[in-house]
């Protein structure tokens, strides 16, 4: 992650403050010094001495964590809007990819495109999200299907953590889809997976979590079972993306096994919830999929808010079934389309995004502004957070700032 030299201390002053989880009761100051948030207090309780010495960063606005952008599919090479033009003539996703397009399509041009050409595609999709106030994003792979090819995408990755500032997450996603080398074969695939594609992920340093896709058209509970357990065995979390298009019960097996989160998740059962529920599992809702692939089935959001699940939300920025690359576009969207509240959306892109990444222990804690966390914070030109998600407007944001430099305004 790059980023300019980080200098001394800043004060943030009148502030309305979203700490994560609530939107504090009256106007705020925050002091930063260095890569840590030092203090926070009401304006009334002030600390002249601790604020004497402090760079002056303004008054007034909306702050909030940084935003994090927990499931997104930035790096792939071509485009596939040829396949949303099908879908709107009656084309289901389904039979899509099974005539070999969806995200075969995608793995042929990423096979086909070099490492350069992947991160000169994939940095403006990353931009788009941090002039959106993202200041952490989980890239996954997913687009290679072979050793080498998975590892392209998250050598890619890494690159573009390196660029810009912004914390970059990487993910293998090497159970994506069948390859069509493996058409006869998908346990066979698996082994690939388990037994070559972890194990080069993890010697190299490139994957620092394991995701599957359990459904109909991808891979069984058992084949993401065994993968679940190759991760584990080479030291990394897993994720789950389950129930997307049919209950499978890959939820419920995947936070068996300690999963971090399970996405998508419309057609999550009872049974799913208590076990995401128990073990501590976040359900990661993808509303710019719902959105653009026109579903009907709404992911059971008072069974989760009921049991006290966490929900994250996120783009699932990606070239077919969410080309949306807008964070605060979500916030709109999971409480238009899935009835969230504004503070439960906003809960959704910090906090329980950060926990769905495993970034909130007491190591971490992202997605919260509090003392000792790290400096990651949004200023908004908003009268309240609830403005973030209430009007789709792009340019709100004043500042950015990522481990303590402001990197926008």
């Amino acid at each position: 992650m790059s980023g300019n030299r980080r200098q001394g201390r800043k004060l943030w002053r009148d502030i309305t403050l979203f700490d994560g989880l609530e939107t504090l009761p009256e106007p705020m100051a925050v002091i930063v010094e260095g890569e840590r948030i030092a203090h926070i207090s009401t304006m009334a309780g002030v600390d002249e001495a601790a604020a004497a010495g402090c760079e002056e960063m303004g008054s007034g606005g909306v702050m909030t964590p940084g935003l994090v952008d927990c499931h997104t599919h930035l790096v792939f090479g071509g485009s596939r809007a040829d396949e949303f033009e099908k879908r709107l003539e009656g084309v289901s996703y389904e039979e899509i990819a099974r005539t070999g397009g969806g995200i075969l399509s995608t793995v042929n041009a990423t096979r086909a495109a070099s490492e350069s050409e992947l991160f000169d595609a994939a940095r403006p999709r990353l931009e788009a999200l941090m002039r959106d106030g993202v200041t952490t994003v989980e890239i996954k792979s997913g687009y290679g299907l072979t050793v080498e090819d998975e590892l392209k995408m998250l050598r890619v990755a890494r690159r573009l953590g390196a660029a810009l500032p912004v914390r970059v997450i990487t993910t293998l996603l090497g159970a994506h889809a069948l390859p069509p080398e493996f058409k006869d074969d998908s346990n066979g695939y698996i082994d690939l997976v388990c037994h070559e594609m972890i194990p080069a992920a993890a010697e190299q340093g490139l994957a620092d979590a394991v995701d599957v896709f359990c459904e109909r058209i991808a891979f069984s509970v058992a084949q993401c079972e065994r993968v679940f357990e190759a991760a584990k065995a080479h030291g990394l979390p897993i994720k789950a993306h389950a129930e997307q298009l049919s209950n499978l019960g890959g939820s419920a097996m995947a936070a068996r096994h300690g999963a971090l989160s399970a996405d998508h998740i419309e057609y999550l059962d009872e049974a799913g919830v208590a076990a995401m529920r128990e073990a501590g599992s976040v359900a990661v809702l993808l509303p710019g999929a719902f959105h653009t692939l026109r579903e009907t089935q709404l992911p059971p959001i008072e069974a989760l808010r009921a049991a006290g699940v966490p929900m994250a939300v996120a783009t699932d920025a990606n070239p077919g079934s969410s080309p949306i690359f807008n964070p605060t576009l979500m916030l709109n969207f999971a409480c238009t389309l899935f009835r969230l509240t504004p503070r439960e959306a906003l809960a959704g892109m910090t906090a329980h995004g950060a926990r769905a990444l495993g970034l909130s222990n007491e190591g971490q804690r992202l997605g919260r502004i509090e003392a000792g966390a790290p400096a990651d914070l949004c200023l908004w030109n908003a009268d309240t957070p609830a403005a973030l998600a209430y009007a789709v407007q792009p340019g709100r944001l004043r500042q950015r700032v990522v481990n303590g430099v402001v990197t926008h305004g």
